[in-house]
Formats: C-alpha cells, sequence, structure tokens
C-alpha cells in the first residue's frame, strides 16, 4: 500500500508472505463483534469466535511454519537478507506473530465469556 501510493520506492518495501494476505481477512470478525454488540445478538458472537480463529490465529500459525526455514538459518549460520529497523526481519516478525497471537487469543476468550453471560441472561428471561 505504501509503494502503490509512491510514499517510499518499490526498492524499499518488501514483498509480503503469503500467510499475511489471507491475515488481511482478520478485520471480519471485529465487523460482526461490532454488529454483535448493540443487542446481544448471540449469533454473531459466535460468528465473530469461529472467523477469529480461521481469519486471525491460523494464518498466524501458518506464517509461523513457513518462516521457520529463515529463523533456522539465522540461527545456524547467522545470514539474513531482509531487516526491519536494523533487526533480522524473521525475529521482529515473530515478535510481531506472538503478540498477535495473544490478542487474538484474548479477543476470542473474552468473547466466548460474553457469550455465556449472554446465554444465561436470555435463559433467565425465558424462565420467567
Amino acid at each position: 500500500m505504501v509503494s502503490q501510493l509512491s510514499l517510499v520506492s518499490h526498492k524499499v518495501v518488501a514483498s509480503p508472505y503469503q500467510w499475511e494476505y489471507p491475515y488481511l481477512l482478520s478485520i471480519v470478525p471485529l465487523v460482526f463483534s461490532f454488529l454483535a454488540l448493540p443487542r446481544n445478538n448471540i449469533s454473531y458472537l459466535v460468528i465473530s469466535m469461529i472467523s477469529a480463529g480461521l481469519f486471525c490465529v491460523a494464518p498466524l500459525i501458518y506464517g509461523s511454519m513457513e518462516m521457520f526455514p529463515v529463523a533456522h538459518q539465522l540461527y545456524r549460520h547467522g545470514k539474513a537478507y531482509r531487516f526491519i529497523f536494523g533487526f533480522p526481519a524473521v525475529t521482529v516478525m515473530y515478535l510481531v506473530i506472538v503478540i498477535a497471537v495473544q490478542v487474538h487469543a484474548w479477543q476470542i476468550y473474552y468473547s466466548k465469556k460474553l457469550l455465556d453471560q449472554w446465554f444465561t441472561g436470555t435463559q433467565e428471561k425465558k424462565k420467567k
């Protein structure tokens, strides 16, 4: 995006990894979460949780496996070909992946907690 807007030259911007394209769909769980909130819509929250696993966590796990040969080469031979802020790109990307997995795991965990509360609330309304 940055190179398309001519903010930086094409030579400076590295090509993205293959797992980064499906990770762009990680906006889908956010949309369903926001749709679920106004009326406590349980079905949208369930869709949000499932899509968070599919579009957020799964591409990150695949990305960590895809970058493993580069990380192994860096560990064994000390050679890195891509750099971000002066650090080997694979190291920075693994750090980003670890943080992103934690954030998405919290998203799924708290969505599950919210889903349980909404479900018990609807069950109590039906008993009355």
